[in-house]
């Protein structure tokens, strides 16, 4: 059963703090045509935001690399009132961000005059006990444009592999580019081999993860080697471990791969995992 998505009581609407079914937008925004948007999730931990600057940051490179003008950490603010007036100053919660180019006659070359529209939220989410979940995934060919580093709203290839998974019955789908494992449809992906984690290289094919960022920053604390190399598919008779990180999925360690109806991965060992989940509590909870 897929899980139950709530809307949030209120949104922050280009000025303006509106419940959702009073929250309107041209039929000719941009994001609406065309996905030609960016958004951005943080996470706040008992209402305080994790890592928020480094959100910000990837929300400001993903504009600029699409050139929307925009200050990104202009909105530190109201990511704050967001969590106040949603009443979640002592929950875990999430805050949504998403900017559209703006409204304009449809073109595909960009309208000179336009203005960008602001979309805004705080939502509970459930954080704890990440650390007791495992996933069963499934594995299938990578079908995602060559920018996946821009945190853009077109997401229709992220949208049909994710409904794939969980249509069959999987929590997550692992995506394939020329037989070597990129990403997950909305994680970041690692794998053990040998006490070493390996991990896709920064570069268009992943999205620049904050979480994935700070796992790399806790094995470097643990002394636990991380090289950023791309893992074969034929490589997964040597993996011992794999487990996703994301925003709100955190660290979960992977149970199975399945791949074409045929399970192919087992997990092997979770030592490694479990203590990288030890860290990260106590980095988010401290």
């Amino acid at each position: 059963m897929k899980p139950e998505k709530k809307y949030p009581k209120e949104v922050y609407l280009n000025g303006k703090w509106l419940k959702p079914d009073e929250a309107f937008v041209s039929v000719f925004d941009r994001a609406f045509m065309f996905g030609d948007g960016i958004y951005e999730v943080t996470p706040f931990y008992k209402g305080k935001g994790f890592k928020l600057k480094e959100h910000l940051k990837r929300l400001q490179y993903s504009l600029d690399q699409i050139q929307i003008t925009f200050d990104a950490f202009s909105l530190e603010k109201l990511m704050l009132e967001a969590i106040d007036r949603a009443g979640l100053h002592n929950a875990d919660a999430a805050v949504y961000i998403q900017l559209s180019r703006g409204a304009g006659a449809r073109s595909h070359f960009v309208p000179e005059k336009i203005e960008t529209s602001i979309l805004l939220y705080a939502f509970g989410v459930t954080l704890e006990g990440f650390e007791k979940k495992t996933w069963h995934v499934m594995a299938s060919e990578d079908k995602r444009w060559y920018r996946c580093d821009i945190k853009s709203t077109a997401l229709l290839a992220n949208v049909m592999a994710n409904e794939a998974a969980i249509s069959a019955g999987f929590h997550e789908n692992l995506l394939l580019r020329n037989g070597y494992f990129t990403e997950g449809s909305h994680s970041s992906l690692f794998f053990v081999k040998y006490g070493v984690v390996y991990t896709h290289p920064e570069g268009p094919e992943i999205l620049s993860g904050i979480t994935r960022a700070e796992v790399i920053n806790i094995c470097a604390s643990l002394n636990i080697k991380v090289i950023e190399k791309t893992v074969h598919f034929d490589e997964l008779v040597e993996v011992e471990e794999v487990f996703v990180t994301g925003t709100t999925t955190q660290i979960i360690p992977i149970s199975s791969i399945t791949h074409h109806n045929k399970k192919v991965y087992t997990t092997r060992k979770d030592s490694l995992t479990k203590k990288l989940q030890e860290v990260f509590i106590k980095r988010t909870r401290r």
